[in-house]
């Protein structure tokens, strides 16, 4: 399964390249925006690595660990690399500045939903903090949910749930 983004609202379309030979074209509508629009199949579109599998590699690449988005109905696994200090996680959109972008169609996360914070500590060992960003729904660890005032330890294999969107916390090695 492939995905593109449509180019007006930002949306994916998933589609099944095997279906169709290379340098065939085929013709989308959004679903979301009702946006009509084409695109010829390539050697690139059929033989490309997904996306999250190059972020899977390279995820602990700056040695501040990372989350992994749990593949679900509402979007695909996906996997964010931390960084030192605070990683705003949320919904992508146009025109939302976040640290951790996270792609999907679940209406229940926020655009600025929760705040990973990760620091040294006097050994120089890395901790990793949550609290929830004033979101609608709330932050939930570990299936309770985050006060207004939380700030919460995190270990790895953390399990976050931000709407109906699953997060992993790996922590850097």
């Amino acid at each position: 399964m492939k995905r593109i983004l449509c180019p007006k609202c930002d949306n994916y379309i998933t589609f099944d390249e095997t279906k169709y030979t290379e340098g065939q074209s085929l013709v989308f509508i959004c679903e979301h925006c009702k946006k009509q629009f084409s695109i010829r199949i390539g050697r690139t579109k059929l033989k490309a690595t997904r996306k999250e599998e190059v972020l899977d590699e390279q995820a602990n690449a700056q040695d501040f660990g990372s989350v992994v988005v749990v593949e679900n109905v509402f979007g695909y696994k996906q996997v964010h690399p931390l960084k030192e200090g605070d990683n705003v996680i949320g919904r992508r959109n146009k025109g939302t500045e976040v640290d951790v972008a996270i792609e999907t169609s679940d209406p229940s996360m926020d655009r600025k939903h929760c705040v990973i914070h990760v620091a040294r500590n006097k050994q120089g060992k890395l901790n990793y903090t949550l609290r929830d960003n004033q979101s609608v729904t709330g932050t939930f660890l570990m299936n309770e949910i985050l006060g207004p005032k939380d700030r919460v330890r995190l270990e790895e294999g953390a399990i976050i749930t931000l709407g109906a969107t699953t997060l992993i916390l790996r922590i850097a090695e």
